[in-house]
């Protein structure tokens, strides 16, 4: 099966959809991790996204599975190494995760180094700078520094940020000019869905004139733009991730509140919408991700092959003026209800 692909760089190029591990190691185990690989990639899709804190929610017992299972992909698979496109994310001080390097301290070179072989933002879910929660700070020069070692020694082609915002992406590429990494900066990995649209108001703007493209997380909003935890009045399935982790995953709890009203009015808004003009509620939100201009690949997550199959048909769905303009009406009425 064909699948559009997006140029980051002359000689990078990766398919419209990426497919996240962030739930391989825990809801989805080995074999079933493999298949959903393996089906991917007969499909089409040659970017693959983890990350060594993977997979969530955080535990010191399934630490690097993620990764683990990609790898264990490779080798099984055997496929030609330039046909497979692998990102992956150093993980920055927490506070919590004591297991990874005892709980880094500070994202500097040292830990960067470390992970291959950062200082505090607002995100996953926080909308406002706080300078209390401040880590360690390490120069962003350091950070270039040992990521330019990285690439240096063959270990790693390009670079990306992560839940980043607008100064730290700007300073990044002020600082890579000097290094002369500015063109191995190719991406931020921030989230963008139906019910967070925050890149549009600042980050936006710096990717446009920087040439930087936006990996988009989390396009179902951990699949609650799917619907299914609010179609009954129970809640949704049992082993949807939302009530399968529930109180174990405060990141996600935080920024996805099941229970704000907001929320589910405007879920409920979109699902009407993706009725109304017969395609599936996720069919619509990944859809809605891949039009923006600035999306070079969507980072989607299945643990099933029936999710896997229905996100595919997302690259081949043409969202009309008529539907956006339904889509921006709710938006209007709800903005970003999920930070």
């Amino acid at each position: 099966m064909s699948m559009p692909t997006f140029h980051l760089a002359p000689d990078l190029a990766v398919s419209r959809l990426c497919f996240g591990t962030m739930t391989m190691g825990e809801q989805s185990r080995l074999p079933e991790s493999l298949r959903l690989l393996d089906a991917a990639f007969d499909a089409g899709v040659n970017f693959f996204d983890s990350a060594e804190m993977y997979p969530v929610p955080q535990r010191s017992e399934t630490h690097g599975r993620s990764e683990e299972f990609l790898g264990r992909w490779l080798r099984a698979r055997r496929a030609p190494r330039d046909s497979v496109v692998l990102t992956t994310k150093v993980a920055g001080p927490s506070g919590q995760m004591t297991w990874i390097r005892g709980g880094p301290a500070s994202l500097d070179s040292r830990n960067i180094a470390e992970a291959i072989d950062g200082s505090y933002v607002p995100m996953f879910g926080e909308t406002e700078y706080d300078p209390s929660h401040q880590y360690k700070s390490v120069p962003m020069e350091e950070q270039l520094l040992a990521l330019g070692r990285a690439i240096d020694a063959g270990n790693i082609r390009y670079i990306g940020l992560s839940n980043e915002t607008p100064y730290g992406l700007m300073k990044f590429l002020q600082l890579s000019r000097d290094s002369q990494l500015q063109s191995k900066i190719l991406t931020v990995q921030n989230s963008y869905n139906l019910l967070c649209r925050n890149f549009d108001a600042g980050l936006a703007e710096c990717c446009h004139h920087e040439r930087i493209s936006l990996l988009a997380y989390s396009p179902m909003a951990m699949g609650i733009l799917s619907g299914k935890y609010y179609s009954s009045d129970d809640g949704g399935p049992p082993d949807a991730r939302m009530n399968l982790f529930k109180g174990r995953y405060s990141e996600g709890e935080s920024r996805y509140n099941l229970q704000n009203p907001k929320m589910k009015a405007a879920v409920k808004e979109y699902v009407k919408i993706a009725a109304k003009h017969g395609v599936s509620p996720a069919i619509l939100a990944v859809a809605f991700v891949l039009r923006h201009p600035l999306v070079a690949s969507a980072v989607f997550g299945a643990t099933e092959i029936s999710q896997l199959t229905e996100v595919l048909q997302a690259t081949r769905i043409h969202l009309s003026e008529e539907i956006v303009a339904e889509i921006n009406e709710v938006h209007a009425r709800y903005p970003n209800p999920c930070p």
